[in-house]
């Protein structure tokens, strides 16, 4: 697999290759959706992290709802969400947000409905009350639909974890996003061993939720640290995992060291089946909530296919 890196050299952004360009487009989906959101005052990770599968999936009436506001007090090299100062106004809580989620998520007619948010670090809970809140008003108006939380690393606080866990999610999302040798450039105020004991706990807090993790190829990775973090996550009980390419949103974010050729993704798919994953959803355009009613779908149907850690 050695010349499945397509290397880039410095300077400007290089062209997309193929396999990692999204061409549908659907603008009055796209239009009708962020209507309703502004209507609201929501915000999805979806348009704040400039996914390239919006058009679909707010054409297939799916969308992950960002909360807690939508400004981060984190400043990861790979993402585009933008990034406050706690003692500003605009980082106040709104305490409507929980309701109007469940609302628009109703008005959508979701049967599975994804929850996100920006860092807290600012706040003591790190805003597990709010997110659980969040969980609650959901599960209370869409009582048939199943419910998958997508978190942050909470600092690492069990309590918060739990809180989050007894709102009664489906499925416990917490994304690794890349090897650890590359956190201190992507993710310089993350852990790699705390986010791996986060998606630990919440296996052990939880035998009935799923937990799944996620990762971008393309930062600089090699393949045996890819393959180590897959074991890693898989010793660490989650159940599914989702691979994508690194896109560089903006020119204020890290740029791609490399393209992925696709037949690396499915390498890596079915390595991660062999390690016991119910589930590993592999390709450039993967994103961690991509199609994840459809995964979440797959990783129940799939349970025979784990094996113990």
């Amino acid at each position: 697999m050695g010349d499945s890196l397509v290397q880039l050299d410095a300077g400007p952004r290089p062209r997309l290759p193929a396999w990692a360009r999204k061409s549908r487009t659907d603008f009055e989906s796209l239009n009708r959706v962020k209507r309703g959101l502004r209507l609201l005052n929501l915000h999805t990770v979806c348009e704040s992290a400039r996914c390239p599968n919006i058009h679909e999936c707010f054409h297939r009436g799916a969308a992950t709802f960002l909360i807690l506001g939508e400004r981060c007090t984190r400043g990861c090299g790979f993402c585009s969400v933008p990034k406050g100062n706690p003692a500003r106004n605009d980082m106040r809580l709104d305490a409507t947000e929980p309701a109007s989620v469940a609302r628009m998520a109703a008005e959508m007619k979701l049967r599975y409905v994804v929850i996100t948010s920006v860092n807290r670090d600012d706040l003591e809970d790190g805003g597990s009350r709010h997110f659980a809140a969040t969980v609650r008003e959901v599960r209370r108006a869409l009582p048939q639909a199943r419910v998958e939380v997508l978190t942050p690393d909470f600092c690492g606080d069990h309590d918060a974890i739990a809180r989050v866990l007894d709102a009664g999610p489906h499925v416990f999302n917490h994304n690794l996003e890349t090897v650890p040798r590359l956190y201190r450039r992507v993710r310089p105020q993350a852990d790699y061993r705390q986010s791996l004991e986060v998606l630990a706990f919440a296996r052990r807090y939880s035998e009935s939720v799923i937990t799944k993790s996620g990762i971008m190829l393309g930062l600089g990775e090699t393949e045996e640290e890819v393959r180590a973090l897959l074991r890693d996550l898989r010793a660490a009980g989650a159940d599914v995992a989702t691979i994508g390419q690194y896109l560089q949103p903006t020119r204020r974010n890290l740029p791609v060291a490399a393209f992925i050729e696709p037949e690396q993704f499915e390498a890596y798919r079915e390595y991660g089946l062999a390690l016991g994953f119910r589930m590993v959803f592999s390709g450039p355009l993967v994103r961690s909530s991509y199609m994840a009613d459809a995964v979440n779908d797959e990783a129940v149907r799939d349970e025979s296919r784990l094996a113990p850690c």
